[in-house]
């Protein structure tokens, strides 16, 4: 495996957060240079996963690649943050599961069950994704944002309008 932009190498049972712009693609490091990833079923051997194409689809396929064909030209590191918050099934465990779903067609959700669920599941035994929650937490903030404008101009703008109909009346 060639070398990497980072300092810690993966090691069987790693989870690997690849950088692909405005969200992460996840894989689990199974050794000898290959992951498991869940990736929609359209793509082939090699192609890297398709944000888009990810969103649009139900279905998902797990699937057994090199870890540079899945990463590509991207960034990405070793990330097991989770190891803080959960315990680590064990790494044959791991493993055996990982190998027993690849070539399998899995359900698909963005929400409930991407990529990054599926890792976690295979780690952890709890599929958790901080990006979805993330991007939940950002919509939910930006909502909240437009709600506090919106009842902002409508406290203060309705006077103004009414102000400036009552001006209007003084000059005519």
């Amino acid at each position: 495996m060639a070398p990497t932009l980072y300092d810690k190498k993966p090691e069987p049972g790693d989870l690997i957060e690849i950088f692909r712009g405005n969200y992460q693609h996840w894989a689990l490091y199974v050794g000898d240079g290959f992951v498991v990833h869940l990736a929609p079923p359209s793509e082939g051997p090699g192609a890297r996963a398709n944000s888009m194409m990810s969103v649009l689809s139900d279905k998902a396929k797990v699937k057994k690649e090199e870890i540079w064909d899945v990463v590509g030209h991207d960034q990405w590191c070793v990330n097991n943050q989770l190891d803080e918050k959960y315990q680590v099934r064990p790494i044959r465990e791991i493993l055996r599961e990982a190998q027993a779903y690849v070539d399998q067609e899995m359900p698909y959700c963005v929400f409930r069950g991407n990529c990054e669920h599926f890792v976690t599941e295979l780690r952890y035994g709890k599929a958790e994704s901080r990006q979805v929650r993330q991007a939940v937490g950002m919509a939910t903030m930006v909502g909240l944002g437009f709600l506090a404008v919106a009842g902002i101009v409508a406290i203060f703008g309705g006077g103004s309008k009414k102000k400036k109909n009552e001006e209007e009346e003084e000059y005519k």
